[in-house]
């Protein structure tokens, strides 16, 4: 494996110039996108060619299409049948575009990624070397925007701000009831993972009402309440790097969020990194009984 380092360039291009070519049409729609070259920098980090990558949350399925492009065997999961369908088309595009010599495979299982150890199959169950996965975010961080020059109407219009439109997405939980469903996620995955595997999530903060919520670190307690062990925290600039440096790429609701906290006296900034929270599942880590939930203790971070 590659040397870890703590502070990753993971954004020399833009996100759209890093998907082209490797992604079907229609990827882009998805409201929480992780970026290629972090999920890239992930997989060449914490796995060998030849090893196997699972997502439990896969969306479009961007960790499956870099594993596969760096010589490594994927699976993925995803909650919603239409981010399922185009991540399996990406596995395929991705398969077909490295030709036939490519000896690395694809899959994708659809279901609540709560009860992942039932949607994977068997055979895979302690076998996976490395999981790579991301929380949703908050809809501050979501979405797109058109001007009247785009579009022909009056206004700023906002898109691709929604997974769906179904009140059962974690994506739309409370967040104690979302922080309680990734653990149970999080559980799920050191039941698949080997021992001495690694889980590795992409995550960030927001403002909800003009509250901060520390996603890192209530993921940080979620893994330990999964039984797994921290073992590095890093940061995946999601801003690039020229002459030394930060060229910033916010998004309008980025930008209009931190405008709208300044003038309202809160010192707000732009978030321009991704919290990389790394863990490993311990070599003597046993399964807790069936239909144990675990939950994140008492002494953890607070929520507004």
């Amino acid at each position: 494996m590659a040397p870890s380092t703590s502070i990753w360039n993971t954004a020399p291009t833009s996100a759209p110039k890093q998907r082209r070519g490797h992604y079907v049409r229609g990827s882009a729609a998805h409201p929480g996108k992780m970026l290629p070259q972090v999920a890239a920098h992930a997989i060449a980090t914490y796995s060998r060619p030849g090893d196997l990558v699972l997502d439990p949350m896969c969306g479009i399925g961007t960790t499956l299409v870099e594993a596969i492009r760096l010589g490594r065997h994927a699976i993925g999961n995803e909650y919603e049948p239409r981010w399922a369908a185009l991540a399996r088309a990406n596995v395929r595009h991705i398969t077909e575009h490295l030709g036939p010599d490519t000896a690395t495979t694809g899959h994708v299982t659809r279901g609540d990624a709560r009860h992942l150890t039932r949607l994977i199959h068997p055979d895979h169950h302690g076998k996976v070397d490395l999981v790579l996965t991301s929380p949703p975010y908050g809809r501050t961080v979501h979405g797109q925007v058109r001007s009247t020059s785009e579009t022909g109407e009056p206004g700023v219009r906002r898109m691709d701000d929604r997974y769906s439109h179904d009140p059962a997405n974690l994506a739309y939980a409370k967040t104690d009831q979302l922080l309680n469903a990734f653990t149970k996620i999080l559980d799920e995955c050191r039941r698949i993972v080997r021992p001495g595997g690694t889980v590795v999530v992409t995550t960030r903060p927001w403002r909800e009402q003009g509250e901060l919520v520390d996603l890192p670190s209530a993921v940080l307690a979620a893994g330990k309440a999964a039984g797994l062990i921290p073992t590095e925290r890093c940061v995946a600039l999601l801003a690039g790097v020229r002459n030394g440096e930060l060229i910033t790429r916010p998004s309008f609701f980025q930008m209009k969020n931190a405008r709208d906290a300044r003038r309202a006296g809160i010192p707000m900034c732009v978030v321009q990194h991704e919290d990389v929270l790394v863990f490993t599942r311990p070599d003597h880590s046993a399964a807790l009984p069936s239909g144990t939930e675990p939950e994140l203790a008492a002494t953890g971070p607070r929520w507004p």
